[in-house]
């Protein structure tokens, strides 16, 4: 059996991961970003957005190699609701949860209803689940990485490895602590460097720690390993040399001097929090576990050590008041971020997010409702209209000059833009399929 993984746009570290897990065990793999395979592969689709879900290009690509009796398996985070992968693409299975071990079974065996992690259709039209599969092991051999990763930039990386499993965070709107649980699971250092030097010998750029929150690597009993964290990087730098490692996604609460320096020493010198907002109030709806004076600390402290900050946003929450949304101005105004990122509140299936947007009805809901302020000529929505103003209001207080040409200014419209409709049509997803469950 011949199999083609495919991951749209991007090669992303899980699907390289099942593509190496697949090749070691003896199958003939082959890696695309693009949406094509031969007629009698059978395809793996790695999907990482909710928006994949919708893509009629996807769409399309699936009808074909079902007319054409070509099996197709969807895996990757999507998964967490298979009742919408089958409504909207119809897959001859979804992979649910971790899937390393679930793949390889299927690949034995073929569809069946004693193969844990699985769903499918049975000759009814019924979706059959299949047990949880359970949490699959760290240890792993290398994956199949593509001759032209090189061209790859994913926030300047070429790509990103995973250096340990699980986040102890319970963010509202975050999938991860929901796929691979609270426990950090951490790979084995020299494990994780002999991949680096996979990577760097198939001409990899920059590499860039994975995981949600880099300084996780070894937590264990509550304790963050700050030695094991400073030798990863380390050990990264000395493959790649420490321009071309990054750790960028951290938590506000796991920083320490230590940790600091050596994200300072040995990599790029960027720090990425997940600031969310400046309102205390939204923060705790979010579930982040930390207050805006612990995400201020951290921020001072990052320039203490030399650092470059920058931070992400979401507006649009449905319970983000206006009062919460000049919080999080202030907050910008305050601290001169290097990077700003702004991003509209997504209900990502299965989390607590999108349970709350599924009880808040449309004329309370940022996403769906018209602005009627500054920008009621642009005919944005509420949420549209936060990002915009939000985008640059930062603009105003980087570190650099940045000024907000009519270039610019058409540029974070048509993402405001893009990004609100995507919001709401992966809202209009899950009420879909959410009623449709419930009658």
């Amino acid at each position: 059996m011949r199999f083609t993984v495919i991951s749209p746009d991007i090669y992303t570290y899980g699907a390289m991961l099942i593509a190496g897990i697949l090749k070691n065990n003896g199958y003939d793999v082959v890696i695309k970003n693009t949406l094509s395979a031969s007629p009698k592969d059978t395809v793996l689709l790695s999907l990482y957005s909710t928006q994949h879900l919708i893509n009629e290009e996807i769409k399309s690509f699936v009808a074909e190699r079902k007319k054409t009796q070509g099996e197709v398996f969807v895996g990757g985070p999507v998964s967490a609701y298979p009742e919408i992968i089958f409504g909207e693409l119809n897959p001859d299975c979804v992979i649910t949860g971790e899937g390393e071990d679930t793949v390889l079974l299927i690949a034995e065996k073929g569809i069946s209803d004693d193969i844990p992690g699985l769903s499918y259709r049975d000759e009814k039209g019924d979706i059959i689940k299949t047990k949880h599969a359970g949490p699959a092991s760290i240890n792993r051999p290398l994956p199949l990485i593509p001759k032209d990763i090189a061209k790859q930039s994913i926030r300047g990386a070429s790509a990103y490895i995973e250096t340990h499993r699980g986040c102890t965070g319970a963010c509202t709107f975050c999938q991860v602590p929901r796929y691979f649980g609270r426990n950090i699971r951490s790979r084995e250092l020299e494990d994780i460097l002999k991949e680096v030097r996979e990577f760097k010998k198939h001409g990899a750029k920059r590499i860039s720690v994975s995981g949600g929150t880099g300084s996780l690597y070894k937590y264990k009993n509550g304790q963050i390993d700050e030695d094991a964290f400073v030798e990863l990087l380390k050990g990264m730098a000395k493959i790649m040399g420490p321009k071309n490692v990054s750790s960028p996604d951290i938590r506000v609460d796991c920083i320490s001097d230590k940790i600091l320096d050596a994200i300072r020493d040995y990599t790029i010198g960027w720090v990425f929090f997940g600031l969310e907002s400046g309102s205390d109030n939204v923060l705790m709806h979010m579930g982040k576990g930390a207050r805006v004076k612990q995400a201020s600390d951290a921020v001072y402290k990052c320039r203490e050590h030399g650092l470059k900050v920058a931070g992400s946003f979401i507006v649009g929450h449905p319970l983000e008041t206006e009062t919460d949304y000049e919080l999080t101005k202030d907050f910008i105004a305050e601290h001169y971020l290097d990077d700003v990122f702004v991003s509209i509140a997504e209900p990502i299936p299965k989390t607590p997010l999108a349970d709350l947007v599924l009880k808040t009805p449309s004329e309370k809901n940022p996403t769906y409702v018209p602005h009627a302020g500054e920008y009621k000529s642009l005919k944005l929505s509420e949420s549209e209209a936060r990002s915009f103003d939000l985008q640059m209001h930062a603009d105003m207080f980087k570190p650099n000059l940045h000024v907000v040409t009519d270039e610019v200014f058409n540029a974070y419209l048509k993402g405001v833009r893009k990004d609100g409709f995507e919001v709401r049509a992966a809202t209009d997803l899950l009420f879909k399929y959410y009623y449709n469950s419930e009658n």
